[in-house]
């Protein structure tokens, strides 16, 4: 047993008040955080394990508070540590969206998830959270050429290419700044989204969707999240599907008042397409790099899902029509979930 593993379950006995109890995993995300589970006075509960030196677990609090405090069900904190790291939460269950997702179901799912989102954008202040701006989304977009295309691929793009890059990168760039900024969770999706059983002893909670990975919050544009949710990076939809669930949220967006109503359907799918591009392009360096960098390959597996979007994106605005034609040739005849030796 490693000293941190000694650690958390010594001060989880502690805490809890039984020195026989055990953890077992409960999951682990795609940082240095980790989820065990264990039971106290016959109920479930989950220790998490933020290492204050690479994961601070201060944010996580902070904005869970905020979004439990406007409705809506993130895990309760039972106990804290925040010097260790440590922290009892409440234990929301295992059904994880994704596996409940199928053709019958989405749009229940979808609606609470859409439902939860509105409220999160309506009631839920970000004005002071980090802005989700112009040099953050473009440090995002630069992990794609560095990890996708030179260490994935092994390409290195000759200075014009560079040039068809960073025009595309402006348009996206431009797009998002003209969009109303809101609370942006940043990773509002299948994998953090859960079914919860327990029906909800307070009637103004939210009680479906449970909501979780939010630490990294930000003040940025509408419809990241709305797309962070309906362009999945593990599960896509028929593109009419999409739309109509984009088109739907467009309207109540305007009737909560987070939305001019001079934005129309035409306006919101561009901002809608073009924030998504810009999430599936930065995701496309990100899964690379959990595998060169961090070790973690699982995530190679959704690269074709995540190529996919940024070329049917791209290919739809004559704008970007030279990028995708780039990342094309970049790719060629590759089998991208295939990682390159070292």
């Amino acid at each position: 047993m490693t000293d941190r593993a000694a650690a958390r379950l010594d001060w989880t006995r502690a805490t809890l008040g039984d020195p026989s109890l055990t953890l077992a995993p409960a999951s682990a995300d795609a940082s240095f955080r980790s989820y065990w589970r264990t039971h106290a006075d016959g109920r479930s509960v989950i220790l998490m394990d933020s290492p204050p030196a690479q994961e601070d677990p201060a944010p996580w609090v902070a904005i869970g508070q905020r979004l439990r405090d406007a409705g809506l069900h993130v895990p309760a904190v039972l106990a804290q540590d925040l010097a260790q790291g440590f922290l009892l939460i409440e234990d929301l269950g295992q059904r994880l969206y994704l596996p409940a997702l199928d053709a019958a179901g989405a749009d229940h799912l979808y609606g609470q998830a859409m439902d939860a989102l509105l409220r999160i954008q309506s009631a839920v202040d970000g004005s002071s959270l980090p802005p989700y701006n112009h040099a953050f989304l473009q440090r995002e977009l630069e992990l794609m050429p560095e990890w996708f295309l030179k260490r994935h691929l092994g390409y290195t793009p000759e200075c014009e290419e560079w040039d068809v890059i960073e025009q595309a990168f402006t348009v996206l760039l431009h797009s998002a700044a003209e969009q109303p900024r809101v609370f942006v969770h940043r990773d509002f999706h299948s994998r953090n989204l859960l079914i919860v059983d327990t029906p909800a002893d307070d009637p103004a909670l939210l009680w479906n969707p449970g909501i979780i990975d939010f630490q990294g919050a930000l003040h940025g544009p509408l419809a990241y999240d709305l797309a962070s949710l309906l362009r999945d990076c593990y599960v896509a939809w028929d593109e009419a599907r999409v739309q109509g669930w984009v088109e739907a949220y467009r309207q109540r967006a305007q009737q909560a008042g987070l939305l001019d109503p001079a934005v129309d359907a035409a306006r919101f799918r561009r901002w809608f397409d073009l924030i998504g591009l810009q999430r599936h392009i930065k995701v496309l360096g990100i899964f690379c790099r959990l595998w060169y960098r961090d070790g973690k390959p699982g995530y190679l597996a959704d690269l074709p899902r995540v190529l996919g979007y940024v070329l049917d994106v791209s290919r739809a605005y004559p704008e970007l029509a030279g990028f995708a034609a780039l990342v094309e040739r970049c790719v060629g005849r590759r089998d991208v979930t295939v990682p390159v030796a070292a």
